[in-house]
Parts: structure tokens; sequence; C-alpha cells
């Protein structure tokens, strides 16, 4: 029995306490699911919960990696109903090689990479037993990643290890999409139900680029060619009601299906090997 993205009942979304972690809290509290969020600023978990109806908050910090496989236990015990993980946390870090030192541009690199790269994979591995386990009886589990445009293509050339982090969500999304639903994920034979989706945002007027000279360049009242949080959710809440794998939005939906025109079928080919 196909079990669809929208069947899950208790979503965790990281990066919660704002932006588009906020936004898709709010989206699935209205459409009746039960939502926890985590983040690494508990003011602002604690603004965010209470205007959610007193929703369960945790604080995390995806980039200290030592912490999740503790978390993960945590919180599968006091929420074992959980079926549903959004990967959404991230930080975007203007870099530039030729105005920073050495040690300035690889601590702010590091962390980066440890947020975007480390946080998301360490958190589905751990869970994905826990995950699996929802597969029985035509159950199953979702995994959502939230990667962006950059990682399709990198035009902003500010954010060289931004760009290159959601590369690595995107390509490792299709990847482990692959290995789960043909049952090769930890020698395991035979597919389970845990869905992976990738959401690709283009740039969209949240406050990822609070680390910027002007941290509201990306907001429609400066003329940026940027969607609403508020556009961007009605798109995306489109594509999970259509049951899609990838979901983009505003000018990402052309972007993606270019990339996957292109690359698409070779992919395919690469899948059947396996």
């Amino acid at each position: 029995m196909p079990f669809n993205i929208l069947d899950f009942k208790c979503a965790l979304i990281t990066g919660g306490g704002g932006g588009l972690g906020r936004a898709m809290a709010e989206h699935f509290l209205r459409d009746g699911k039960k939502v926890i969020i985590a983040g690494r600023t508990e003011s602002n978990l604690q603004e965010t919960s209470k205007a959610l109806d007193n929703c369960p908050y945790y604080v995390l910090d995806t980039g200290d990696i030592s912490s999740i496989s503790d978390f993960v236990q945590r919180i599968t015990t006091e929420h074992p109903e959980l079926d549903c993980l959004i990967n959404n946390a991230g930080v975007q870090r203007p870099l530039d090689v030729n105005e920073m030192s050495s040690e300035d541009f690889l601590t702010k690199a590091d962390q980066e990479v440890y947020i975007n790269v480390f946080g998301p994979m360490h958190l589905a591995i751990n869970l994905l037993p826990h995950l699996k386990s929802k597969s029985a009886g035509g159950a199953g589990a979702v995994i959502m990643n939230v990667s962006s445009v950059l990682g399709f293509l990198p035009s902003s050339i500010i954010n060289p290890v931004y760009n290159g982090t959601k590369a690595w969500i995107h390509f490792w999304s299709m990847n482990l999409r692959t290995q789960i639903a043909q049952g090769k994920y930890g020698g395991q034979v035979g597919g389970s139900n845990v869905r992976v989706v990738e959401i690709v945002p283009p740039s969209v007027g949240t406050d990822l680029h609070r680390e910027r000279k002007d941290p509201d360049d990306n907001k429609k009242h400066k003329g940026a060619n940027a969607l609403t949080v508020e556009e961007f959710m009605e798109e995306l809440a489109q594509g999970l009601k259509d049951d899609k794998d990838t979901i983009s939005a505003g000018p990402g939906v052309k972007l993606v299906e270019r990339w996957f025109g292109e690359f698409g079928e070779d992919y395919r080919k690469a899948e059947g090997k396996m």
C-alpha cells in the first residue's frame, strides 16, 4: 500500500523557531499534524511554541553532532509517534577568501558545514531505524531535506560554502531515497515506506541573509527577485498535496526541471544498476 507524504502524523522540524521552519510548523498544525520544533535559540523557540498552541520544543544545535544520538533517543522515547523529520536548520554566510583571514574563513566555514551537512545527516541516520519501524501495516514515515536552488546552480558567488552544502543535500537526498526504496541501506533486503523528499527553496524573504551587510537584500521591498514566505508556502503545500519527491517554487521550478531534464535519465539508469 503506498504511503503518501502527507500521511505522516507527527513532524520534528529543525530550525523551527523562525523563517521557513516556523512557517512549515504553522502549516502542518493547521493541517491537523502534531509538530515538534527544535533550534539553537531557546527564546525564539519559546516565542514560537507559545504562538503555536504551546507545541513541544527542544533546544538543539544541529552543528553539535556529538549531542544528536542522545537527542534522538530522548525524542523518540518522549514522542514515539514521531514519523516525520524535516531537516530545515541551516546557515548562510558570506565568505570571501580575498577579504578574510584563513583562520576566520575556516572557522565560519567549518561551522556552516557542520550545521548544513553533518547535522541533517546524523539526524536522519540516527532516526532511520525508528522511522523504518513505522512501516509496519502499510504505514510509513518521511524525511524532508531542505536544500536550495543554489545547490543546483551556485550563482551566489559570495556563499561558496553554502552552495556546496546545499548541493550535498540535493545529491544525498537522491541517493538516500534510492537506497531506502530499494532496501539496500544498512544491508536490509526489501524497501520500506520511508519517503525522502527534497524541498528546494529559491530566494525567500526570511532572515537567512542576516550576516550580510544588508540583511534585508532578499526582501521584496528592496526590489529583490524573491518570494515572500507566504508565496513559497503556497507552492510547497501544493507540491506536498501532489505527492512530489522534489518540490520547488517560483523561479526554482524551471531550474529543477532543467536539471532533471538533463540528468534525470542518467540517474535512473544508475538506479537500475543497483
